[in-house]
């Protein structure tokens, strides 16, 4: 028996390879088909399942160009009605694979079809549980992505109440658990940075499976300080239940190289959206007026979902060479299908053919400490990082400007105003930045390095902020 668990920390998900006596059965696989199809033929072994713990909200998932590939099974939990053949298997099955069983425990709660896997070992012994979303390494799965007109979260919390005290926590406390994301996920509220944990040490240590906490307890506790999810969530979900195009295509159409005169066509025929995926740094310092920052080597996938709201929108993009691939896989995991290309030489290109070219401005975290302290009363502070970090400290006088809505807060700002931007590191500043040039606020200023940049500097004063869930 081979376990294998391939994780993505872009989005800090877990995919997971289960092999033995050369059947293999894929838990929960990214957009991308070619990483488990690899993996079995190194193994000289063929793929028989394609186990999905649910309908995923914060990727798209790889179950149908997957199964296709390797003329394996789709299997959902109970409940499940997906809009394609898939095997829908009842509370309790047992599934063979090789010399193990894998046994099907409906735990329903963050959605209702929610299904968690038991892997017994060739002696029959419950060996490892793949628990989805339904228990993360110290949290569990939020009960708010499947509100419907008949469940409330508070319903979904009590459901999920059920299936950990009914399904997951009677099992052997050796019994391994893999959950199905870790910590930067926003399927939970405060998960582990840890990938992989014991029935036992979660019964001890994690929050929501205190032997004494009454479902009153529960529900309260998992509803309480949830933040609104990605507004990409649902349009996951349905691409996940109903279909999607095959990523082979997608990959085809987006690694499509335009040379600058195809480049400026396609955009003005289609009213595509420029993302540029290079390092901050290189996009402050020259990029193509309109673009939107989104570099690559950071949380790419879930902001360029976050901020892109119609999945339809067609995408050019900029990128390093030989990463061309990978940004359309990376956009196409959340859904974003409709990559047209990219710019064939880059930023290199773009500048020898003498086109116009935009920059941001930018401020060393010194500088600014100097020119603001005392004066903030005189300037504009943006702190675009989440509502809780800004909660937990912040500088004085700065306004909470949280990329995530920034579409929504942009009636806060005056256009003709200057505006000076910080996150804590300077990814999401020159994001933020980026976009607020597209939407014509024009004065923007990114400062370098960010809140840790800001928060060294002895001459700003910062207050701490008793953060909700600490009260």
């Amino acid at each position: 028996m081979k376990i294998e668990q391939l994780y993505t920390g872009c989005l800090a998900e877990a995919a997971y390879y289960i092999e033995s006596n050369g059947e293999v059965a894929i838990i929960d696989p990214l957009r991308e088909t070619k990483p488990y199809v690899d993996l079995a033929e190194k193994n000289n072994a063929s793929i028989k399942f394609v186990l999905e713990t649910h309908f995923h909200a914060d990727f798209v998932s790889g179950h149908i160009d997957l199964a296709k590939k390797t003329n394996s099974t789709i299997v959902f939990g109970p409940t499940a009605v997906p809009s394609f053949k898939a095997h829908i298997a009842k509370d309790g099955e047992e599934l063979k694979l090789g010399n193990v069983t894998i046994q099907v425990l409906h735990t329903p709660g963050h959605t209702m079809e929610s299904t968690s896997y038991l892997l017994k070992d060739e002696a029959g012994k419950d060996y490892a549980v793949f628990t989805g979303d339904t228990l993360f390494i110290g949290d569990v799965g939020r009960p708010d992505l499947a509100v419907r007109n008949n469940l409330t979260k508070e319903d979904l919390a009590g459901f999920l109440f059920d299936s950990l005290r009914n399904k997951i926590m009677n099992l052997p406390d050796d019994v391994i658990v893999y959950p199905g994301h870790g910590a930067g996920s926003a399927c939970g509220k405060n998960m582990s940075h840890e990938t992989s944990s014991t029935i036992g040490f979660q019964k001890k240590f994690n929050y929501a499976l205190k032997a004494s906490m009454t479902k009153e307890d529960f529900i309260k506790e998992v509803t309480d300080g949830l933040v609104e999810p990605p507004q990409y969530f649902p349009k996951d979900v349905m691409m996940n239940k109903n279909g999607y195009d095959s990523i082979d295509n997608i990959i085809k159409k987006g690694t499509t190289p335009l040379t600058v005169d195809e480049f400026e066509t396609v955009l003005e025929s289609t009213n595509a959206l420029i993302i540029d995926t290079r390092s901050k740094d290189a996009f402050t310092k020259g990029f193509i007026p309109c673009s939107i920052f989104i570099g690559i080597d950071d949380k790419f996938a879930p902001w360029a979902g976050t901020l892109i709201t119609d999945l339809q929108q067609p995408i050019l993009f900029i990128a390093d060479e030989g990463r061309e691939e990978e940004v359309v896989i990376r956009l196409a995991r959340v859904g974003h299908d409709n990559v047209l290309g990219y710019l064939k030489g880059g930023i290199n290109a773009w500048n020898d053919a003498r086109r116009a070219v935009d920059t941001i401005e930018e401020i060393s975290a010194n500088n600014f400490a100097l020119m603001y302290n005392g004066h903030n009363n005189l300037y504009n502070l943006l702190d675009v990082r989440k509502e809780s970090e800004y909660q937990s400290e912040h500088i004085i006088g700065a306004i909470n400007f949280p990329l995530d809505f920034i579409e929504r807060n942009l009636s806060m700002l005056k256009p003709e105003d200057e505006y000076y931007l910080h996150c804590a590191g300077g990814y999401r500043s020159v994001i933020a930045c980026s976009i607020l040039k597209v939407k014509g606020f024009y004065n923007v200023i990114n400062i370098k390095g960010g809140y840790s940049s800001l928060s060294n500097t002895h001459l700003v004063r910062s207050e701490y902020v008793t953060p909700k869930s600490m009260l």
